[in-house]
């Protein structure tokens, strides 16, 4: 047989992948979208949630629901008797979540002493001090000359808010938290317990609460300048419309009409996790995990950390021999109860160099 005339090499067919050899016109360039989800199997994912609320919301239990697994810091350590503490803590658990095949690892971030205290000024720069300690963490890793292959991602994604379902409005501790956390991470806010409401109520106590998010300039997730194209708008309307969900949260399963379902049984009847005719948890789990976690990821990486990165930067290249300390860098309050270099808690961005384009995102207040 002439060379000419020996039959090609077999090129091994992945799995998922279609014959093409009949199609002339066939390239093969979609083929790169079964690589990646090939790739992305090995590396598995990572999310980052945080929690915060005033203790009784329901913030573990909540938690627990949308992962139908134990992931709450207390879930975690049942047998520990804890106090309410005296400052706000931030303690974090993380867990490998593995279904079909996609592993996930998960880290839960609570915040307990948060709107505890009768004097809850300044309770949320801890939590800001540990969000900023998380961008610098990466930004080492980042600019280091022998770098990792892939960085660890510490970096909180998103902070679920827990409003108290007082059914009247807003407290100022509410707006004061979303209005400056709002700039530096991606904001969902849940009304908790809703099944303390009447629907009339809860409906009332959602458009009061949307009312006074925009009449305070609180962008929450998601954002609508981040909206990419008509068709991600027309989506994110319909979400930014339901904000906030009125959610309840259970770990219990029942059996109602033959079918297992997660609930609260109280004498009036059960009240059904994932019905939407009974709260909004459905779409709150939806959004986190089956259709926005890597929107919320993107952003997170694009925009917040971005823009902690550019200030850090801007502030070495003004600085090249001096380097902020610890304190500046990450929120810690002066004896006035503002952070060194911050206005209103929130680091203040350099309006030159690179800072300069990004002054819609700005992360001063």
């Amino acid at each position: 047989m002439s060379e000419s005339a020996k039959p090609p090499h077999p090129h091994p067919q992945g799995k998922g992948e279609k014959n093409h050899a009949a199609d002339f016109s066939y390239v093969g360039i979609d083929a790169i979208l079964e690589q990646m989800r090939r790739k992305a199997m090995k590396q598995g994912f990572e999310l980052n949630i945080m929690v915060v609320g005033q203790s009784g919301l329901g913030k573990s239990t909540l938690m627990n629901t949308l992962f139908k697994s134990k992931v709450s810091r207390k879930s975690a350590q049942p047998n520990s008797e804890e106090r309410i503490p005296k400052t706000v803590e931030i303690k974090s658990i993380s867990h490998d979540i593995e279904e079909k095949g996609v592993r996930m690892k998960l880290t839960v971030i609570d915040t307990p002493g948060f709107g505890d205290q009768i004097n809850n000024e300044n309770c949320w720069l801890p939590i800001m001090k540990f969000i900023n300690d998380q961008y610098e963490a990466y930004l080492q890793e980042e600019i280091n000359i022998d770098r990792k292959k892939r960085i660890p991602d510490s970096r909180v994604h998103c902070c679920i808010y827990f409003i108290p379902p007082t059914g009247h409005c807003l407290r100022p501790l509410d707006v004061e938290f979303m209005r400056r956390l709002s700039k530096v991470v991606n904001i969902v806010p849940v009304i908790a317990k809703a099944d303390t409401l009447t629907l009339e109520e809860r409906d009332s106590f959602k458009q009061t609460i949307g009312e006074e998010l925009r009449a305070n300039g609180i962008d929450v997730y998601p954002q609508k300048e981040f909206d990419e194209d008509a068709e991600d708008r027309m989506i994110n309307d319909k979400i930014r419309e339901m904000i906030p969900f009125a959610v309840v949260g259970s770990d219990q399963e029942y059996q109602v009409n033959g079918k297992r379902i997660l609930g609260r049984k109280t004498k009036w009847g059960t009240i059904e996790v994932e019905n939407i005719a009974h709260c909004e948890f459905a779409y709150l789990r939806d959004l986190l995990i089956r259709t926005h976690m890597q929107n919320i990821k993107d952003i997170t990486g694009s925009i917040h950390y971005e823009m902690y990165r550019v200030r850090r930067l801007n502030e070495s290249n003004a600085h090249p021999n001096s380097h902020p300390p610890p304190a500046q860098a990450n929120g810690q309050p002066k004896a006035n109860g503002q952070p060194n270099g911050e206005a209103n808690g929130v680091p203040a961005v350099h309006a030159k160099g690179v800072a300069a384009q990004h002054q819609a995102l700005s992360h001063e207040m």
